[in-house]
């Protein structure tokens, strides 16, 4: 039982609710009514212009590809690191918590060096027809960097809890390496993944800093929905820039929900 005086709780409290209302409501107050500040017609228009839909398509793309990646690479990760002994295990882990310590701009600095036309593989890329930067597959490569850690790290600490005790009684039986992971261990680690996967969709759709350095800021073709909102701010076209971000900020509050709702039901499972 708390034991603080009631003014001390009571201000704690307050501040706490002062400090969230600065720093995260009244931003959220000020986007959608600057999107709405030229009425509903002028919101939609900005939401269905053909720049804005093809923003929204590859921010979407490049979401799914990314998580999908990660989603196996990271339940490859977490299997090999909870489930095996063996030497460079604490510098593999060094390497997913990697994306968390470097700026994401040098991320993308380091794929323009390693796939730009000038870079150590643009050449022979380029002479195979093949384009990196400035085109999807950079955009894609640039955001699985910074998502990369998220399923993993979610999967690691569940996977080291449980041990390997049903798994091993599951290949005693005669169960296969594939029937093992979807008999018994998928099924004890399904709100983690799940909560992995949706941090890591959130992220790959708020990218910006990686993003930008390959995108190439292609109207219609290269910019996702982060790098479109700060063309259009500026342009001073600060109605479409805020329906954009507006998008972006509902597209945060459905993520907060089914992440509360994900955290509810594995409390209760």
């Amino acid at each position: 039982m708390n034991r603080d005086p009631l003014p001390v709780r009571i201000t704690l409290i307050v501040l706490a609710f002062l400090v969230m209302a600065v720093l995260i409501g009244l931003p959220l107050v000020t986007v959608f009514a600057e999107a709405l500040a030229k009425g509903w017609d002028e919101y939609v228009l900005a939401l269905i212009d053909k720049l804005t839909l093809s923003a929204i398509r590859l921010t979407l793309i490049t979401a799914l590809i990314s998580v999908a990646i990660n989603l196996v690479f990271g339940i490859m990760a977490a299997w090999a690191i909870a489930k095996y002994d063996f030497k460079g295990k604490s510098f593999l882990i060094t390497l997913i918590d990697l994306p968390f310590s470097v700026s994401p701009v040098i991320a993308g600095l380091v794929f323009v060096l390693l796939f730009g036309l000038q870079g150590w593989l643009g050449p022979t890329l380029q002479g195979s027809g093949i384009k990196v930067i400035f085109a999807l597959p950079g955009i894609v490569l640039a955001t699985m960097f910074v998502t990369f850690p998220f399923v993993a790290r979610e999967l690691i600490p569940l996977m080291q809890e449980q041990g390997t005790e049903d798994e091993e009684a599951a290949v005693s039986l005669g169960a296969s390496g594939f029937q093992t992971f979807w008999r018994v261990t998928l099924p004890n680690i399904t709100w983690g993944l799940l909560y992995g996967v949706l941090l890591c969709n959130a992220r790959a759709m708020g990218e910006f800093g990686a993003v930008s350095v390959v995108s190439g800021h292609i109207r219609g073709k290269t910019n996702t929905m982060p790098l479109y909102v700060e063309i259009l701010y500026n342009e001073y076209n600060f109605t479409a820039a805020f329906a954009v971000a507006s998008l972006l900020a509902f597209l945060a509050f459905v993520t907060l929900a089914a992440q509360s709702l994900l955290e509810w039901k594995r409390a209760h499972s």
